[in-house]
């Protein structure tokens, strides 16, 4: 099964001709959040990858909220916040925003570390984690040396150990891969990443 993952497309249009084009192969796409900018105009970002035709799972980011994206998301879209899905036997969970709290006041939509702890104490087993926010440590620092990743998160990867963490939010790290224990973290970006992954029998 082809896999196709980005984030943070912040309605680069470039990008998302590339993402349109390639999703052409996928038999799956998973979008780890962040579509548009400080919340403005979602639909039309969103309009900027509609030619996607597979399907693909969403997670928001924290430049538009969970109702947003609900509100707009098409309709081969599942939105994953806080909740699992399956496709071909995978089992998939999706925590989407900022993890922990940033500064960016009034348009970002985050959650803090303890809130983030709760939402994924759900979570048992996954194939496939999805985050918009790396762990703690993990493909997460930025260009001036901080590490802005969710602990959080990384307890969930420890606990859960599931084979496959995609992420995004850090742009300094985009296509930077890390390991968690047997756990691959990969942030993603928005050029587009391809995962072969065999289906759960």
């Amino acid at each position: 099964m082809k896999i196709l993952a980005f984030s943070d497309l912040h309605r680069a249009a470039p990008a998302a001709r590339r993402l349109v084009e390639m999703s052409q192969d996928a038999d799956l796409v998973i979008a780890a959040g962040d579509f548009t900018n400080h919340r403005i105009d979602l639909p039309g970002a969103l309009d900027l990858i509609a030619g996607i035709s597979a399907p693909i799972l969403m997670v928001p980011g924290n430049n538009e909220s969970e109702d947003e994206l609900r509100a707009a998301a098409p309709s081969n879209a599942t939105i994953l916040h806080g909740e699992a899905t399956t496709f071909e036997g995978l089992n998939i969970y999706g925590l989407g925003y900022a993890v922990p709290v940033t500064p960016f006041k009034d348009w970002s939509c985050d959650l803090d570390e303890p809130t983030a702890a709760k939402m994924l104490a759900v979570c048992e087993t996954a194939d496939i984690l999805i985050s918009h926010s790396p762990p703690k440590g993990h493909v997460d620092v930025t260009s001036t040396g901080l590490s802005l990743g969710s602990t959080a998160v990384l307890e969930a990867i420890e606990r859960i150990a599931p084979p496959l963490v995609l992420c995004g939010h850090i742009h300094d790290c985009w296509g930077q891969s890390s390991q968690v224990g047997p756990s691959k973290v990969v942030n993603l970006g928005p050029t587009g990443t391809w995962f072969d992954i065999a289906p759960s029998a």
